[in-house]
């Protein structure tokens, strides 16, 4: 029965991922088809969120465009996340698994793309304060999900919710009804006796 609710598990942090890849790849799509690169923002939210299509050859948020240390980073960020995935692998702990599936879908996702784009992925999510002049990295669908999935296991691990698999916290049983009756009728006939 475990086995196969491990196996759900894993079929549901499959299916985060897919859907991640299916979603960053669909709004890439879009903008690409009905935006022009580097045209001024389209308000989404007010002045707060807009569409603005860039092309981005660093890393999330543009870290490390036409950089050896880009390489090195994603290379080191997939060891890592397998690693960490595979000693999971065989433990039923959903959260743990679907955390996983979003980033391993942001990171295919941004994958795919710079294969299409000979290096390249696109960006169009625009978040600024304009009111303190501030001005976030643009970024796409699978940037945001590795963000946050990256965020939810870091919270998770900081506070100590993998357990190594195969150990479970042992909560004490408590007494049987029969044990608890027969130790009560036991010191009352040693009472009796004494009396």
């Amino acid at each position: 029965m475990k086995v196969r609710r491990v196996r759900l598990y894993d079929a549901l942090a499959l299916l985060t991922a897919v859907i991640v890849v299916a979603l960053d790849q669909w709004t890439k799509a879009w903008v690409v088809a009905n935006l022009v690169e580097n045209a001024p923002p389209v308000p989404l939210v007010g002045n707060y969120l807009a569409l603005y299509y860039i092309r981005n050859n660093g890393a999330a948020f543009s870290l490390f465009a036409n950089s050896i240390v880009l390489i090195v980073f994603i290379v080191l960020a997939i060891g890592v996340i397998s690693y960490l995935y595979l000693r999971m692998f065989n433990t039923a702990n959903l959260g743990y698994k679907l955390i996983f599936g979003l980033i391993i879908g942001g990171a295919v996702g941004n994958l795919i793309d710079r294969a299409r784009h000979s290096g390249y992925v696109v960006d169009f999510i625009f978040f600024r304060i304009p009111q303190i002049g501030f001005n976030f990295a643009i970024f796409n669908l699978a940037d945001a999900a590795i963000s946050v999935g990256v965020f939810l296991l870091f919270v998770v691990l900081l506070f100590g919710n993998l357990r190594k698999p195969g150990t479970q916290r042992s909560e004490p049983t408590p007494a049987t009804p029969s044990a608890s009756k027969s130790g009560a009728l036991h010191s009352s006939r040693e009472h009796d006796a004494k009396t």
